[in-house]
């Protein structure tokens, strides 16, 4: 694993805007210098580096749904903060193993050793669009005789073929709340591999979702009931939504509920106490750090980086928020790796239980938030 440097492509801006990364420009609070999407740089991997994670990602996949289980089993719902009145339901959603699509799983990695698990993206994963489409288009542009992990594309197709739906089209929905269009966009694409798979879609807004108290069910703006949903919309906001109890009960949704379990850093601690000492792992607690020397606090339900905190022997470093109402975990800190200053984490895509694929975040901070921009990679082949 290396990084190198390059030059962009002449025109890059209307390339990736026309090829569906349109809110580049938005994705970053303003006053950054820095692109979201930079080109100018990409990391190189070898062939055997990249198989070596797709190993590691599938039995961390594996282990999270062990872990899923044994919150199952043992009713630990308390733990992962959901809501009493839904514990039953999420665990019914498990096991009916009700069908799921993609997720991402947030990794340090340094090219030496094995990567470890920062956190699992497993309910409403974006930069999908980023790792699928427009680094694939920029490989065949800037270096065709190389390959890159990434099977996104196909992969997705495929599941959308095998999901036992309901008859009907397959709603997909987004949420007014989104200002920068990073949702709309990502939901769109996918829309796009499940019409390419042969589904009928319509599209809408979370906020123009209504309920059928008659018929008990819900319904779109022309009153056309809804079977089957795609959400970009988390589950720990639906179940704090008074809609949410009819959630939980009606319609198939993906992702299903008992993601909500796999997207909560709660995941972290119940995984450390499986598998202690596992390579892939960073010791993680939910009673406080313990003897951790070193350590991040993490909100069961945060993102973007969002209300943590980072205590070193040498330094303590807080990022700004309104998170961890529901609670923190504690995770062992190791600080991302440093190339040429920068600070990657890389996102490997999984596509029903398989891994499919990768996209790099960098940032020069410690904790990878919403200032982080998106570079390309590529399999060095010669």
């Amino acid at each position: 694993m290396r990084r190198e440097r390059g030059v962009p492509r002449a025109g890059w801006e209307k390339t990736i805007e026309g090829q569906g990364l349109a809110y580049h420009r938005a994705a970053h609070p303003q006053g950054l210098s820095r692109p979201y999407w930079d080109e100018s740089v990409h990391y190189v991997f070898s062939m055997a580096e990249v198989e070596s994670l797709e190993e590691q990602v599938e039995e961390l996949h594996a282990m999270c749904l062990r872990a899923a289980a044994h919150v199952v089993e043992t009713g630990r719902f308390a733990d992962f903060a959901i809501p009493g009145w839904a514990a039953e339901e999420v665990a019914r959603s498990w096991e009916r193993r009700d069908a799921h699509l993609y997720a991402r799983f947030d990794l340090r990695y340094d090219g030496t050793g094995p990567a470890k698990l920062l956190e699992y993206n497993a309910d409403t994963p974006t930069s999908l669009l980023e790792s699928s489409v427009i680094q694939w288009f920029w490989l065949q542009d800037t270096h065709p005789g190389d390959d890159q992990w990434n099977s996104i594309h196909e992969r997705l197709i495929d599941r959308w073929r095998a999901l036992p739906l309901p008859p009907g089209p397959t709603h997909f929905a987004w949420t007014n709340m989104d200002e920068t269009g990073e949702e709309a966009m990502t939901l769109a694409y996918l829309q796009e591999t499940a019409e390419q798979a042969g589904l009928r879609t319509v599209a809408v807004a979370m906020e123009d979702i209504g309920w059928d108290e008659l018929n008990r069910r819900f319904v779109d703006m022309d009153e056309q009931m809804i079977r089957s949903i795609f959400k970009l919309y988390p589950w720990e906001w639906m179940l704090g939504e008074p809609f949410g109890r009819h959630a939980v009960r009606h319609s198939t949704w993906i992702e299903p509920l008992w993601k909500a379990l796999l997207s909560n850093k709660a995941l972290l601690a119940v995984l450390w106490e499986l598998y202690p000492g596992h390579p892939n792992l960073l010791p993680a607690y939910l009673d406080g750090p313990r003897d951790l020397e070193s350590y991040i606090a993490k909100p069961l339900l945060g993102r973007e980086g969002a209300s943590m905190r980072v205590v070193t022997p040498a330094l303590t470093q807080e990022t700004p928020g309104s998170y961890g109402q529901e609670g923190y975990v504690f995770q062992g800190f190791e600080a991302l790796p440093e190339f040429d200053g920068q600070r990657p984490v890389l996102g490997a895509w999984v596509i029903a239980d398989e891994a499919a694929g990768l996209g790099i975040r960098e940032t020069t901070g410690l904790i990878t938030d919403d200032t982080s921009s998106f570079v390309p990679h590529r399999i060095e082949l010669t």
